[in-house]
C-alpha cells in the first residue's frame, strides 16, 4: 500500500505552487472512461427504445446529442477541478480575454447556438431532405457547430448551423413522407385533349415508385404560343431522388406519345407574306 501511495503521490510536473501528480492523471483517465461508458450505455438504451416504441430516429439522435454535450461539459469541469483549476476564478480572471475572443468568434458562437436550437427544437432531424439555397440535401448528422448532408450527387456538404436557422429552408420531410411533384409537357394544337390526359396518367401509374395511395392527375394547364400545355401531378416518397423518377416518367411519356401519334410541341412561327 505504501508503494502504491508513493506512486500515486509522485510529482510529474510542477509550476510555481501548482503541480501534477500521478493520481491526478488517474482521476482524469477515470473521468474519461466513465463518461465514454455512460454515453455508450445511454446511446444503446435510447436507440433500442426508439425501435421498440417506434420513436423517430432523428428525434432520438437529437436527444442523444444534447445528453452527450452536457456530459462532456461536466466531465471537462471535473477534469479541470482534478488539476486544481477553479472554473469560477478562471472565468473571472479571463473575462476581458473572453470578450475579445467572443468578438472574433462571433460567427462560431452563432453557429453553436443555432446547433443547440436545432437539437432542442427538432424542427429538422437526421434523415430530413432540405432545400437550402436551391440545393437539395439529405441531413446525415447535426453537430454543435455544423451539420453534414449529402446532395443528389452523393457529395458531402458541411453546412453551418446558422445557415439553417436564419435562412428560408424548405423541409421536404417535415409534414409527410410523401410529396407531390409535377411534370410539364406541351403537345401540338389539334391533339385530342382527353386522350393526352389519359396517356399522361397512365405514364405516371406505370412507374413502380409512384405513391399509389394518392390520386395521379393530369390537367390542361394553359394555351401556349406553340402548344397545349399539360401538367402531370403525382406523389412520391423519394423526394431526394425525384429527378431520376421524373426523367423515367418523361421517357415513358415520349414513348407512349410516339405510339399514339401525339406530337410533343416545339416552338413555331408562322410568317404571312402579302
Amino acid at each position: 500500500m505504501d508503494t502504491l501511495k508513493e506512486i500515486l503521490d509522485f510529482e510529474i510536473f510542477r509550476w510555481g505552487d501548482h503541480f501534477i501528480r500521478v493520481h491526478n492523471l488517474v482521476v482524469v483517465l477515470l473521468i474519461l472512461v466513465v463518461t465514454a461508458i455512460l454515453l455508450w450505455i445511454i446511446k444503446k438504451i435510447l436507440f433500442r427504445e426508439s425501435k421498440t416504441k417506434k420513436i423517430d430516429t432523428g428525434t432520438t439522435y437529437a436527444i442523444f446529442q444534447i445528453i452527450k454535450y452536457i456530459l462532456w461539459v461536466i466531465a471537462i469541469s471535473l477534469i479541470l477541478d482534478a488539476f486544481g483549476v477553479k472554473i469560477t476564478l478562471l472565468l473571472a480572471g479571463s473575462a476581458a480575454l473572453l470578450v475579445g475572443v467572443g468578438l472574433g468568434l462571433q460567427q462560431t458562437f452563432n453557429d453553436v447556438i443555432s446547433g443547440i436550437i436545432l437539437l432542442s427544437e427538432r424542427s429538422i432531424k437526421v434523415g430530413d431532405v432540405l432545400e437550402i439555397d436551391t440545393e437539395i440535401v439529405r441531413i446525415q448528422t447535426i453537430g454543435l457547430r455544423t451539420s453534414k448532408g449529402l446532395d443528389r450527387n452523393d457529395i458531402s456538404i458541411i453546412i453551418p448551423n446558422s445557415l439553417i436557422t436564419t435562412n428560408k429552408v424548405i423541409n421536404w420531410s417535415h409534414q409527410s413522407k410523401k410529396t407531390r411533384f409535377s411534370i410539364n409537357v406541351g403537345v401540338a394544337y389539334g391533339s385530342d385533349v382527353d386522350k393526352v390526359i389519359r396517356l399522361l396518367e397512365e405514364c405516371a401509374t406505370d412507374h413502380p415508385d409512384i405513391y399509389k395511395g394518392e390520386h395521379v392527375e393530369a390537367r390542361l394547364a394553359g394555351f401556349g404560343a406553340s402548344s397545349l400545355d399539360f401538367q402531370l401531378l403525382f406523389y412520391s416518397r423519394d423526394s431526394f431522388r425525384i429527378e431520376k423518377m421524373k426523367s423515367d416518367i418523361r421517357i415513358i411519356v415520349n414513348k407512349k406519345f410516339t405510339e399514339n401519334d401525339i406530337v410533343i410541341a416545339f416552338p413555331q412561327l408562322d410568317l404571312h407574306i402579302k
